[in-house]
């Protein structure tokens, strides 16, 4: 009998350590600080500039990124800021600024999502609110949305089962048109590199 209450508490015991893991949650979120930096190519405008003579300014941002583990291994990223105003020059010379809300969405896969050094690759799209122009004292705009591609790599190193650290490197389509009087006189590819360092919590 005693062999018997020993056998079925061990069992037991197995069966909540294996509930305990099952139960992790599937979502974990993170805050980063993200430096952009834009690829900053132009086509020319004619009489006026040569091509890439447009730049728009590099800015450190604060981000928020919401993940869904659909899988130990794949997962869904939806990464999160608020409005970024960017100076903007023409052939060295600021010619005014604009705002962007760039919300992005990525598949990811976790290649050792048990280990310490969890990396991770990932894929999706990005939507590009542009708002808030002000370039040329309003003669000149850009269009309001831009939807383009986003890969990304990073990597999280686990501290306990809930908090990370983590590195992230992201590059993103952004463009637009730029009109003066309606008429298109240039085009913008921003693309940027959004480099990123945080710390994740895995609820």
């Amino acid at each position: 009998m005693k062999k018997i209450v020993i056998a079925l508490s061990l069992a037991a015991m197995g069966l909540t350590a294996t509930q305990a893991m099952a139960q992790q949650s599937p979502w974990q979120v993170r805050a980063r600080a993200v430096n952009i930096s834009p690829d900053n190519k132009s086509d020319a405008i004619a009489g006026l500039a040569a091509a890439d003579a447009i730049h728009v300014s590099n800015k450190t941002i604060a981000e928020v990124d919401i993940t869904y583990f659909v899988t130990p291994n794949w997962s869904a990223e939806l990464i999160l800021t608020y409005p970024q105003k960017h100076d903007v020059t023409l052939n060295g010379t600021n010619i005014g600024t604009f705002k962007h809300l760039p919300p992005t969405l990525t598949a990811q896969y976790h290649f050792a999502p048990d280990a310490q050094v969890s990396p991770y690759l990932g894929a999706g799209v990005n939507y590009t609110r542009i708002s808030d122009v002000n370039l040329l004292k309003g003669a000149a705009d850009l269009d309001n949305n831009s939807f383009g591609f986003a890969i990304q790599a990073g990597v999280d190193f686990k501290l306990d089962k809930n908090w990370s650290l983590n590195l992230d490197v992201k590059k993103v389509q952004i463009r637009s048109d730029v009109t003066l009087g309606g008429a298109k006189i240039s085009a913008v590819k921003v693309d940027p590199w959004l480099v990123g360092v945080g710390v994740g919590y895995r609820f």
